[in-house]
C-alpha cells in the first residue's frame, strides 16, 4: 500500500511508523507526505493500535523537505504552490491530531520538516550525536507550515534562538529547547523508546485519547485559521526571488547572492 513508509505492529498494539526513504535521508517528498497523512488516519481509526512510534530507516531521521519537490514548487504556478503547501500542512495536522500517543525515535539528522514532525509528537527521544536545524532561510525559505507546531513545542522565546538563524545544534540543546524530552546513547535508543511506550499500555485507550485532545485544547490553538496563515506565508516566500535564487544556488553548488 505504501512506498515511502512502512508500518510494523506488535501483538501489544504498538505500531512503528517507519520513514523509508533511507537513500534520500527520509526527505519529505509529496508522496511521503500524502502517505504519512493516510497512515495517520489508518492508525488513528484502528482500535487495536495503542501507541505509535515514529521512526526512520537509514542514517537520518528526516533531512527536511525533498529538494526536488521544493524546486518543483519554485517552478510552479501559484495554485500549484498552494496545493503543495497544503499537502505538508495536512500531514502535520494529521499527525498532531492522532488520537494515540505518538513517540518520536530520533537519530542522525533532523532538519526542517524533521523538526516539524518531532514537534507534533507527544514525546521525542533523541540519540546522542543527533543534529538538528531549521535551515530553511539558507534557501530563501521559512519554516512556515511547521512553524505553529515548533512554536507550540518550544515557546516563542526558545524558538527565536533557532527559528531563523539556520544554525545546527546538538541533542543536548534540543532538550534545552524542549524539542526532545531526553537524549540517550544511540545503543540505548530502543530501550528508551520502550520505557516511554510501556506506561501508555496501562491506561484506558479512550481515556488517553480524550486526555490528549484536552491537552491540545488547553495548549496553543492550531486551528484552521493558523494553518491557512502558515500556508499563505510559505506560498509568499516561494514567490519571492530569494527562494528562486537560494534553491537554484543549491542545485548549482554555489553560494546564493546574499552570501559573501
Amino acid at each position: 500500500m505504501f512506498e515511502t513508509i512502512r508500518i510494523e505492529t506488535d501483538d501489544r498494539g504498538v505500531a512503528t511508523l517507519w520513514l523509508a526513504r533511507a537513500e534520500k535521508h527520509n526527505a519529505l517528498s509529496q508522496q511521503m507526505m500524502e502517505e504519512l497523512t493516510a497512515a495517520a488516519a489508518q492508525l488513528g481509526q484502528d482500535p487495536d493500535i495503542r501507541v505509535v512510534v515514529l521512526a526512520a530507516e537509514g542514517g537520518s531521521f528526516c533531512a527536511g523537505g525533498d529538494l526536488g519537490w521544493m524546486k518543483s514548487q519554485i517552478d510552479a504556478d501559484a495554485q500549484t504552490r498552494r496545493a503543495g503547501a497544503r499537502v505538508l500542512a495536512q500531514m502535520l495536522f494529521a499527525l498532531n491530531t492522532l488520537p494515540k500517543p505518538l513517540i518520536a525515535r530520533v537519530h542522525g539528522n533532523a532538519f526542517g520538516g524533521g523538526i516539524g514532525m518531532m514537534s507534533v509528537c507527544d514525546i521525542a527521544i533523541a540519540a546522542e550525536g543527533a543534529k538538528f536545524g531549521l535551515t530553511e532561510v539558507k534557501l530563501g525559505l521559512i519554516p512556515a507550515t511547521i512553524g505553529p507546531y515548533v512554536l507550540a513545542r518550544m515557546g516563542e522565546d526558545k524558538a527565536r534562538r533557532v527559528f531563523f538563524s539556520a544554525r545546527l545544534f546538538g541533542a543536548a540543546e534540543a532538550v534545552a529547547l524542549n524539542l526532545a524530552a531526553r537524549v540517550v546513547p544511540a545503543d540505548d535508543l530502543d530501550a528508551a523508546i520502550e520505557a516511554e511506550v510501556a506506561p501508555f499500555l496501562n491506561g484506558a485507550p479512550r481515556a488517553i485519547a480524550a486526555a490528549k485532545a484536552q491537552c491540545r485544547f488547553l495548549g496553543p490553538q492550531i486551528d484552521q485559521s493558523v494553518i491557512e496563515d502558515s500556508i499563505d506565508r510559505l506560498v509568499a516566500v516561494w514567490e519571492d526571488p530569494e527562494a528562486t535564487e537560494g534553491i537554484r544556488a543549491f542545485f548549482e553548488k554555489r553560494k546564493p547572492d546574499w552570501q559573501t
